[in-house]
This record gives C-alpha cells, sequence and structure tokens, in this order.
C-alpha cells in the first residue's frame, strides 16, 4: 500500500497549476472550484449557467474567483475557445446531464451531452500540447446492475440501464477508446495520463437539484412540511460531497507526476455508509431536529436501482485512501451549512471552513 497522500503535497502541487474544469457551476462543480482556488490553481469553468435556482455557484459567488466561461458541452467550436485560451495542464471533466429521473424525460439531450461533450473534451486534449493530466468523472451507475449484495469492481460489465447511467457507460468507453487511440504511443507508454473516476451519491450543502433526496429533505425542513420519500428502501453508498473531490485532486496529481497511476477507480464509501433512503432521511431528521418527520410516498416513477455499491479496494490499496468523514459527519455538516444558508449566513466562509475541516484530518 502506498503512503496516505499528505495534504500539503496536494495543496502545494495545485498551486499556480492551470485548471480547466467542465460542469464547474454545478454542486460538485463549485465545490470543485473552491477547493482549487483555496489551493492556489488558476481555474477555468465551462458550463452552462447555473442549473438550479438557488445555486450555489452564485449564492458563494464563485465566479469572482475564477475565469467563468458559459458555453455548451456539447457545442465543440466554443469549448475549443475556450480550452485553447487556457491552454491548461489539468482538465476534470465533470459536465453532464446527471438526473436519472430528467434522462427519461430527455434521453437524446442526456446522450448528447454525456456523449458527446466527452468526445468533444477529449478532441481539445487530442489537438493540444498543454494537458498533462486528464480525469473523466462518471458514476457508479456505469456498471450492469445485478442487484447482488458485493461492490462491483472496476473490470466488471459496463452497461448502465437507464438513459443517465448508460449514457455514462458510453462516455467511460468512448475515453477508453481515445486512451488507447490517442494518448498512448505504440510502447504501450502515456502520451497524455488519462483516468475515470466512478464515484457515488454525494451530499452535501448547497445541493439544490429536484429528484435527490437531501435536497427534498432541505426543501421540506425549510418550509416545515413532512420529507416525502419515493423510494425508502433502496440502497445507495452516500459519501460527503468532499469526499471524490479529494480523491479526483489526487489521481490527476498522482497521474501528471507518473502516468503508472492512470487508470479507471471506484470512489465510494465504506460499507458502513452504504444506506437504505429512509434511513439516511432519518439521520437528517435527527440532525435537524425541530420536529421534522418524513411520510413514505412511493409515486410510481420509472425504473431506478435498488442496490448498488462499489469495491474501492483498487484505490485504497493504490493511494492509501480511507473516507475521512462517515455518513453522521457528512450529515452534521450538510445540517450546519443549510442552517447557515436559511439563516442568512455566509455560505462561502462555512464553505472554506468545511473544506478546511476536511482537508485538515
Amino acid at each position: 500500500m502506498q503512503n496516505r497522500i499528505n495534504m500539503e503535497d496536494i495543496l502545494g502541487f495545485y498551486k499556480g497549476k492551470k485548471v480547466f474544469l467542465t460542469g464547474h457551476t454545478g454542486f460538485k462543480g463549485s465545490w470543485m472550484c473552491k477547493m482549487l482556488v483555496n489551493a492556489g490553481a488558476y481555474v477555468t469553468g465551462y458550463s452552462l449557467k447555473a442549473p438550479t435556482n438557488p445555486s450555489l455557484f452564485e449564492l458563494a459567488h464563485i465566479t469572482n474567483d475564477i475565469h467563468s466561461v458559459i458555453g455548451d458541452i456539447r457545442d465543440r467550436e466554443a469549448l475549443i475557445k475556450a480550452f485553447n485560451e487556457t491552454q491548461p495542464d489539468i482538465v476534470l471533466h465533470l459536465a453532464a446531464q446527471p438526473i436519472v429521473r430528467d434522462s427519461y424525460k430527455y434521453p437524446a439531450y442526456t446522450y448528447e451531452t454525456n456523449v458527446m461533450g466527452t468526445v468533444n473534451i477529449l478532441e481539445c486534449v487530442r489537438n493540444s500540447n498543454c494537458v498533462k493530466s486528464f480525469l473523466n468523472v462518471t458514476t457508479d451507475k456505469v456498471y450492469l446492475n445485478k442487484e447482488w449484495n458485493w461492490g462491483y469492481r472496476e473490470n466488471e460489465e459496463l452497461d448502465g440501464y437507464d438513459p443517465y447511467s448508460n449514457s455514462k457507460s458510453c462516455s467511460e468507453l468512448v475515453t477508453h477508446s481515445y486512451k488507447r487511440s490517442f494518448f498512448t504511443d505504440k510502447d504501450g507508454n502515456s502520451i497524455v495520463p488519462i483516468s475515470t473516476a466512478r464515484a457515488g451519491n454525494v451530499i452535501g450543502g448547497g445541493d439544490f437539484a429536484n429528484d435527490r433526496i437531501i435536497p427534498d429533505c432541505i426543501r421540506a425542513a425549510a418550509n416545515h412540511e413532512d420529507i416525502v420519500v419515493r423510494n425508502p428502501f433502496s440502497t445507495r453508498p452516500y459519501q460527503h460531497v468532499l469526499e471524490p473531490l479529494y480523491v479526483y485532486l489526487v489521481i490527476a496529481m498522482k497521474q501528471y507526476q507518473d502516468s503508472k497511476y492512470a487508470g479507471y477507480y471506484n470512489v465510494g464509501p465504506d460499507d458502513v455508509d452504504c444506506f437504505q433512503t429512509g434511513a439516511i432521511v432519518d439521520l437528517f431528521v435527527s440532525k435537524w431536529g425541530d420536529g421534522l418527520k418524513w411520510i413514505n410516498k412511493y409515486d410510481g416513477g420509472p425504473h431506478e436501482a435498488n442496490f448498488l455499491k462499489l469495491d474501492c479496494s483498487k484505490l485504497k490499496s493504490t493511494f492509501g485512501w480511507t473516507p475521512r468523514w462517515n455518513l453522521d459527519e457528512a450529515m452534521e455538516n450538510i445540517v450546519v451549512w443549510s442552517k447557515c444558508w436559511l439563516s442568512g449566513g455566509n455560505v462561502r466562509e462555512c464553505m472554506d471552513e468545511q473544506i478546511k475541516e476536511f482537508l485538515g484530518r
């Protein structure tokens, strides 16, 4: 096992680096911007406008910290222009249509964004000489889900069920093909180190998306309403958003330094934090207080997985990684951030404090 990554090494590595981040206006993208800027990186973000109202990107005034380019990942010419103006050292591809239920409503848009968007950003990398590390962020849902009791490993079959999950499986395959075809020399050595990261369900302060359980909980709490849970018996691997973002930074750094680290990595919590949805709502209710409660109200929606978890042995053995916050600590920080926002507090400072606490461990 490798020694655990020293936090000073990460912060020192990113200082002064030029990072091109797609999907920077989203929930994960906004937290990633804050982490990178705090580490001293020069960040250019390329994304559509913030996908929710309110949005973490706007509440935390992230646009003041980075060079923000509003554009569609499907628009190759606009993407190339922003990319070439940046000449990045590192590319982190987070842009996506990320909602399962929306993918049933808008399947073509989902595939265009998640598959051709991946092609477009890889074309930028292929036609440049500046990039030294590329990471494509996908999802735990890329696997052919057989609803079995053990975690999926990186060599399992990729074949997501719904349009979102399947489009992310396709995004993985596109990345694999580009890696072999364009970023590996005849001797099998990396020309540009390429990795993918398959993360589970992320939760954290500032997520305002539809059809996600924690944002649903916060909206109900803010309105003094019961929380409606549509599938309380589904089991998911939940982790605080800072967990996978930290891992993305580690992978991008390590493969930049040595291409042997380039590969495909599951990023998920320990088994103890694979919770049924009803149980995670119970935890939220206990942390929030104020007499909050939830009701089971199945709405007959489209197919979604009932059981899914990841085997993260490869990540742990390669980087000496272990999760930093368990689910109880994650939920505590979500409630702190959300109550800060609802009370009109300074959410930027709250983010900085939580990042500092997380990285300080």
